[in-house]
């Protein structure tokens, strides 16, 4: 689900964008006790598509996303090297398929999000692996393996992890981001790892957002020149790294507004949610619905980030998996969308 936020024309958008309402689909009427401003269903059945980059050749009169550019050039804002997959692996699956151009970037490491035991199976991996293949005579592999394995045999509770483990930590993380973009076809060499450095404290407490962080997105919409930007809306995360992230890409945006960037005329910013929250029916402008194969597909790209199961640090007080909170919360939207068209609630 994605709610528009479009800096093409608003100047003092609000960056949160989460009240951000197109006027003229709204009706002022009260639907039920959804607080749901829609004439009748047939608005609320315009912000169903199965088109989320547009529908080429249609008349795009009454569709959240215009048909033209087509092909578009897409970029998804992915805080985490998960956020993607989990909040729009369904959305992001059909804009691919559709042959749009769909750079994903990561704009965090996510390497304190990793367990230690995944850093102990990467190496022992690496150091079979030199023994096996290289007699062990790579002494870089032997001496970091044991040096590595004693840090984390004698570290106690509430140490930092040193810069080689978290390396190692955002090392895995960018294998998991890989795989499950080549499971989404999406070409490697548009997938980019941002490594804001707000982010590189090795603490839950990060820096605050910087000029640094600013340029690395500027730089990157600067060369894909995209004609939509997905960004992340669930910006009460335990940590508060969506938010920043979404600070990061709307002030690039901004300071290319300020320049009279020509890209910014045919470009549209949505704001995702589904990781940590869901939109609230009256704040949804795009519904891409998905079919079973197309759920077990999400799942299973969600399901490629192997760190972020069971034994993730950070899973909230949410008991469920990640998969499981987007599938629950894909259906529950869907349950809410039905109950306004049959006028159940």
């Amino acid at each position: 689900m994605a709610v528009p936020v479009d800096r093409q024309t608003d100047s003092e958008a609000d960056q949160q964008g989460l009240q951000r309402k197109r006027s003229e689909r709204t009706s002022g009427i009260v639907w039920f006790c959804l607080q749901c401003k829609y004439q009748d269903f047939n608005d609320l059945q315009h912000t169903i598509t199965g088109w989320p980059g547009g529908k080429p050749n249609a008349d795009d009169t009454y569709r959240p996303e215009r048909a033209k550019p087509y092909p578009k050039r897409v970029v998804i804002f992915s805080p985490h090297p998960d956020d993607d997959v989990i909040s729009m692996g369904g959305t992001l699956r059909r804009l691919v398929e559709q042959k749009h151009e769909v750079h994903v970037a990561y704009e965090t490491s996510g390497n304190i999000a990793v367990g230690d035991e995944e850093v102990v199976r990467f190496m022992h991996f690496i150091n079979g692996f030199n023994q096996i293949f290289n007699n062990s005579e790579d002494l870089v592999i032997s001496e970091k393996y044991a040096e590595i394995r004693k840090f984390l045999k004698e570290k106690k509770d509430g140490d930092m992890d040193s810069r080689d483990i978290l390396t190692i930590k955002g090392l895995i993380r960018r294998g998991e981001a890989r795989t499950a973009s080549s499971y989404n076809n999406i070409p490697l060499d548009r997938v980019h790892f941002l490594d804001l450095p707000f982010y590189e404290t090795g603490k839950i407490q990060k820096n605050p957002i910087s000029e640094a962080d600013v340029e690395i997105v500027r730089n990157l919409l600067r060369e894909i020149k995209p004609h939509q930007i997905f960004v992340a809306g669930d910006l009460a995360d335990p940590h508060g790294t969506h938010r920043v992230c979404t600070d990061a890409v709307f002030a690039a945006v901004d300071l290319e507004k300020e320049e009279g960037a020509k890209w910014l005329k045919d470009c549209r910013i949505w704001m995702y949610r589904g990781a940590w929250a869901e939109w609230e029916i009256e704040n949804i402008e795009m519904a891409v619905p998905i079919s079973p194969e197309e759920l077990r597909a999400k799942r299973n790209s969600i399901l490629k980030h192997q760190s972020q199961m069971e034994s993730a640090p950070f899973l909230g007080n949410d008991e469920r998996l990640f998969w499981q909170r987007s599938e629950d919360r894909n259906r529950g939207t869907a349950t809410l969308y039905e109950s306004v068209r049959t006028g159940i609630v």
